[in-house]
């Protein structure tokens, strides 16, 4: 029960990657506030869960992260442990991409985490123990063909943690990145959805043509992902930071 008297945020924490976090957290003993868009889906795992707490927020607006995160704070204690997660994954060639979809994808993917993070450090003072980890992808440190603004919206995700990691070089708090390759979730089957009207395929086949960029050929699942953030969060990481963590069953140049 490492995180006992602990509060942790996890943004998206109502399914999929977010969700088996808040889970993981809360199993160490932490209060864990989870995040999403769906009060009704919020609130029916807070009310199967005592350990978890709804908290209805849209990372893309502004107000919504800041008086969300502070009332978070207000109710359970200071954000110690903060995980952005929540975004979106969405892929079409370059030049049928609008400005609209780009500014989309950095609203969600890159502004939410740059809030997320600025409004959970504003709980914490400068000698307390934190852990700010964002969930980044295998596309934030190489190149993705046909999701150009989903791939920097996760450089750009990577470049804060890092740049963070050096301002508050010298805390008892760290920053890191966790960079999956294809995850089992909902956001791989909705894009096996897209990829196979697209490409006149069947869902299957789109499946295991993403499952074919983890270099071990298999689809990871939620659980690898939690395991990370949850060693990332212990203390024998605390030596950890500035770090991208990849998980995609193998190296990636």
């Amino acid at each position: 029960m490492e995180h006992q008297g602990r509060h942790a945020l996890v943004t998206g924490g109502n399914a999929g990657i977010g969700l088996a976090i808040a889970r993981s957290l809360a199993d160490d003993g932490a209060t864990v506030t989870i995040t999403g868009r769906r009060t009704d889906l919020l609130n029916q795992l807070a009310a199967e869960d005592d350990r978890l707490h709804a908290l209805q927020m849209d990372v893309s607006d502004e107000d919504s992260v800041r008086q969300g995160i502070a009332d978070a704070a207000k109710a359970r204690g200071p954000i110690s442990i903060c995980v952005a997660n929540a975004g979106i994954a969405e892929g079409q060639p370059f030049a049928s991409v609008a400005l609209d979809d780009w500014r989309r994808m950095m609203s969600i993917n890159l502004d939410g985490a740059f809030l997320t993070l600025q409004s959970a450090l504003a709980t914490l003072g400068r000698d307390d123990w934190g852990r700010m980890i964002v969930v980044s992808s295998i596309a934030g440190v190489h190149g993705l063909k046909g999701a150009i603004p989903y791939t920097v919206s996760k450089h750009g995700m990577i470049g804060l943690i890092r740049g963070l990691s050096e301002e508050y070089m010298g805390s008892r708090i760290t920053f890191n990145a966790i960079c999956p390759g294809y995850v089992e979730t909902d956001i791989v089957t909705n894009q096996a959805k897209a990829i196979a009207k697209r490409q006149g395929i069947t869902e299957e086949e789109a499946t295991a043509y993403m499952a074919k960029g983890n270099r071990h050929r298999t689809l990871l699942q939620v659980d690898e992902v939690a395991a990370s953030a949850h060693w990332l969060c212990s203390e024998g990481a605390r030596s950890v930071n500035g770090q991208t963590i990849q998980i995609a069953g193998g190296q990636i140049a």
